[in-house]
């Protein structure tokens, strides 16, 4: 018989836990029978002392089977079910290209995603901009829509994980949320309590970042690797750049305008996020044994892409969920649009060599595209988009961005707000690279 308040005191003296002791505990955490306090001295007793990777894997474990773990097999869907997960960014549309591309060429993506969170967008914020868009959908129409669409983007229901929303909410207002070992089985268990064969991880580097430091997203990359592998899911992660706006939109129905455009061609695709977008597409082919290399991956990635199949997979999937039925073909005209557009210009001319990202991504929150705090309202309308790049001059000819607000002052404060955030001068910056380093089980 175990008793809370020794696992806490043993995790308080550095001595590693059993994975009997943690799955008792966070059973009790499911169950109600540890207290607030308990989970509170238990995350800070990790916060100082931190998990062996065999804890860590006992932990995640622990938490994704604190609630129902989706099963698959009933459904037979006849491909091999693969995801992605990224720690979030600015313009970061990835998964709404990615989860239909993977699917026209034969993987089943059943996405469970996140809301906003600070400054990072959250891609069911980006999907409720479709008007009928159901987030939350019975597991019998989120196996259908999977099945038939080939991908369904849905929110966590209460039954997945739900020990880590407990412990989440704890760690929120016990300053305990930036430890590796917590972030990764917070992750991890929601993601695996999805019932995948295999995964990709997409940790974000730089000034947009949730970590802090390179180094910091690289160990957040290999504790993840290291602990989902341990957990039974194949499991890769790719180190990409947030120094800058990803998508070249940042803005809830603006990134659904410009992942349609990616999708279906229209128009020219940003460079930065083509790249990423197949990189993590490449790699849940791989994974899931649906190419044999990143080349061939990379090739049938590009003809579902020309051939139109990865569009109608998105179109399937939004009129699966409740969204209009030609949403691909006019989505213009279902989606909100902002009262004020009007691009915002540098006061001087020069190069763009930094930007703060952060700050930009919460220029949209400040104009009501974000929530500081949960119970806020979105507004699916507002954003930036036509954003500048580093090391693209910004003069009287090029904006820095194009600001969608709903009233004067509102812009003018994004716009103080944009200025602020994007460094000018004479040189080019060095470039970095779009995906800085893959990180496979072999790494760790």
């Amino acid at each position: 018989m175990f008793l809370p308040q020794e696992i806490i005191r043993k995790k308080r003296d550095n001595i590693a836990l059993t994975r009997e002791e943690i799955n008792f505990f966070i059973q009790g955490i499911a169950k109600d029978t540890v207290s607030e306090g308990q989970i509170a001295a238990f995350a800070m007793a990790i916060y100082f002392n931190d998990m062996t990777m065999d804890e860590r894997v006992a932990l995640t474990c622990a938490m994704r089977d604190s609630g129902m773990v989706l099963d698959w097999a009933p459904w037979d869907f006849g491909g091999p079910i693969v995801d992605k997960h990224s720690t979030g960014g600015v313009g970061d549309v990835t998964s709404l290209m990615l989860g239909p591309m993977v699917a026209a060429c034969g993987g089943y993506v059943p996405m469970i995603s996140g809301r906003g969170l600070g400054h990072t967008g959250g891609t069911l914020d980006k999907l409720e901009s479709i008007p009928g868009y159901n987030i939350t959908p019975t597991n019998e129409v989120f196996g259908l829509v999977t099945k038939q669409a080939g991908v369904a983007i849905i929110g966590q229901t209460g039954d997945l994980a739900p020990a880590d929303k407990r412990v989440y909410a704890t760690r929120d207002v016990t300053a305990t949320v930036d430890n590796i070992s917590l972030i990764t089985a917070s992750i991890l268990s929601k993601k695996l309590a999805a019932g995948l064969g295999s995964l990709v991880m997409d940790v974000k580097v730089g000034s947009g970042a949730f970590m802090p430091t390179y180094d910091a997203s690289e160990d957040l990359a290999r504790s993840i690797v290291a602990v989902a592998n341990g957990a039974g899911t194949k499991t890769t992660a790719l180190l990409t750049d947030m120094n800058q706006v990803l998508a070249s939109s940042a803005g809830n129905a603006l990134e659904v305008r410009e992942a349609v455009r990616f999708l279906t061609g229209e128009g020219e695709r940003n460079p930065r996020l083509y790249e990423v977008t197949m990189a993590l597409c490449a790699d849940m082919l791989i994974n899931a044994g649906l190419a044999s290399d990143e080349a061939q991956a990379r090739q049938k990635l590009d003809a579902v892409l020309a051939n139109g199949a990865a569009a109608e997979r998105f179109g399937l999937m939004v009129a699966g969920l409740g969204g209009p039925t030609d949403f691909v073909e006019h989505y213009n005209h279902y989606l909100p649009q902002a009262s004020l557009i009007k691009p915002v210009y540098a006061p001087n001319s020069g190069i763009v060599t930094a930007m703060d990202t952060r700050a930009l991504g919460m220029a949209v929150v400040g104009m009501g595209g974000g929530r500081r705090v949960a119970a806020d309202r979105i507004d699916y309308a507002v954003g930036l988009d036509q954003m500048i790049r580093l090391g693209e001059v910004a003069d009287s000819q090029r904006p820095i961005a194009m600001i969608h607000a709903q009233n004067e002052a509102q812009w003018q404060q994004a716009a103080n707000e944009i200025l602020a955030a994007v460094t000018l001068g004479d040189t080019a910056p060095v470039a970095t690279p779009d995906v800085y380093r893959r990180i496979t089980l072999q790494d760790v």
